[in-house]
């Protein structure tokens, strides 16, 4: 019989609360299970002795008989010292999948061709603004000139 070592939820709703406990392994997760050796509360702080109880002395007999522990538990027994645990390490976990690295791409393109436009705005509104200034400086001696003609007339 395969045996595991493995954690049996309890407690009410958003109060989770786990039993520490020896099964077999196509037994259901809160079903039935052949021994309890410990607790895991997860509402408690961290520094708190009460968040995992453990019955150290089951727990190595259970993993000399050849109990597996899940990931959770097993570092329940490493912090114990009973098993050592297997550091794992996956660099590629954090690399975003294709998709995303489409849509970043996407996004750096629509920014770059916005500040592109942003910058030939600039550029055009700097433009006329001088254009004008030259127009409007004939347009300023026109109505003098007028005024004078009509003094002239007068």
């Amino acid at each position: 019989m395969a045996t595991s070592i493995r954690l049996s939820r309890g407690g009410s709703k958003k109060r989770p609360y786990y039993r520490i406990v020896v099964a077999d392994s196509r037994a259901p997760r809160d079903g039935k299970f052949i021994e309890r050796i410990g607790s895991y509360n997860p509402v408690l702080p961290k520094g708190d002795e009460k968040r995992v109880v453990l019955d150290v002395e089951r727990a190595k007999h259970w993993v000399a008989a050849g109990a597996q522990p899940t990931d959770r538990v097993a570092r329940f027994l490493d912090a114990a010292g009973v098993k050592e645990r297997i550091v794992r390490n996956n660099p590629n976990k954090g690399v975003p999948g294709q998709k995303a690295k489409d849509r970043a791409e996407d996004r750096a393109t629509k920014l770059a061709e916005a500040e592109e436009a942003r910058v030939a705005a600039e550029e055009a509104a700097k433009a006329p603004v001088e254009a004008p200034a030259a127009e409007e400086a004939p347009a300023a001696e026109a109505p003098a000139e007028e005024a004078a003609a009509e003094q002239a007339e007068g």
